[in-house]
């Protein structure tokens, strides 16, 4: 299948399964949604949640919080992620706010880029979220996901898969589809234990159909004998080498044959690995 078929199905497979399609970021209005997005960054909306019902109270707008300095506004974000910029963005950007759009929260990408703390992800969930502009702001788990399933290629930024996203998906579902690969890749898709045997999407997924050939693993090893087994010249050895396969990926090898064709003996499993993708 082509990337544009394979985003459809996954597009269609993840709505079946996935029925809240939106943020998790607790907010009520827009000034909200865009101080609870500013303050995710580089943390769990969680953590953020907990924080905001307090801060909100202190501040409820952008009026409020711009006659506030950040020492003011510290104390009630203290436990999230960088308070010392955060507190110091949010006085900020609710003074401009107020200085240069009368005190509403800009309804565009463009502009809420020029507020304080707001780049280029954030602007894209407030206008999206708030207002319904079609945007497709990519994090660290569309990142991931995105390439695993194979939707996008030689991406190596969150623009290129931004941009690469765009192209494969009509205009409409650009804003579900964001909340719903943020949320496969937040329960399921994870960084480091992906959920791949029960995967709604595995029929779609490039990244599951190389795991799936990869050997399976040897029964009866000898850990006495050596570290490591190659099954090719089938003797074991202490020390391997190490080479890059097609993809550019080290793997280990057999230092006398050269062989990939590597297994741990403690655990029985090969030593192969399949291109992964984090930031």
């Amino acid at each position: 299948m082509n990337r544009k078929e394979r985003a459809a199905l996954v597009h269609e497979g993840l709505r079946r399964v996935i029925e809240k399609r939106t943020t998790e970021l607790d907010h009520g209005d827009p000034f909200e949604l865009l101080v609870a997005t500013l303050l995710s960054a580089q943390c769990t909306d969680e953590r953020v949640n907990t924080v905001t019902p307090a801060l909100f109270r202190a501040f409820p707008d952008a009026a409020s919080m711009s006659k506030a300095e950040p020492e003011q506004i510290f104390p009630f974000i203290r436990s999230i992620s960088y308070p010392n910029n955060k507190s110091k963005h949010l006085a900020k950007m609710a003074r401009q706010v107020m200085e240069n759009f009368d005190g509403r929260i800009p309804e565009t990408v463009q502009k809420l880029e020029t507020l304080a703390g707001v780049g280029h992800k954030t602007a894209q969930v407030v206008a999206g979220i708030a207002f319904g502009v079609p945007t497709l702001a990519v994090d660290t788990h569309i990142f991931r996901v995105a390439h695993r399933i194979g939707l996008v290629t030689d991406a190596p930024t969150p623009l290129h898969v931004e941009r690469q996203l765009k192209r494969l998906l009509p205009v409409d579902d650009w804003g579900e589809m964001h909340h719903l690969l943020i949320l496969h890749g937040r329960y399921h898709c994870t960084a480091r234990s992906p959920l791949c045997e029960t995967c709604p999407i595995q029929f779609a997924c490039k990244w599951y159909s190389q795991l799936a050939k990869l050997p399976g693993p040897v029964i009866g090893l000898n850990q006495k004998l050596g570290r490591y087994y190659c099954a090719t010249r089938k003797h074991y050895f202490a020390e391997p080498d190490h080479i890059s396969d097609r993809a550019g990926l080290e793997q280990l090898s057999c230092p006398k044959c050269g062989s990939m064709n590597v297994f741990d003996t403690r655990t029985g499993k090969t030593s192969r690995r399949i291109k992964d993708y984090r930031i």
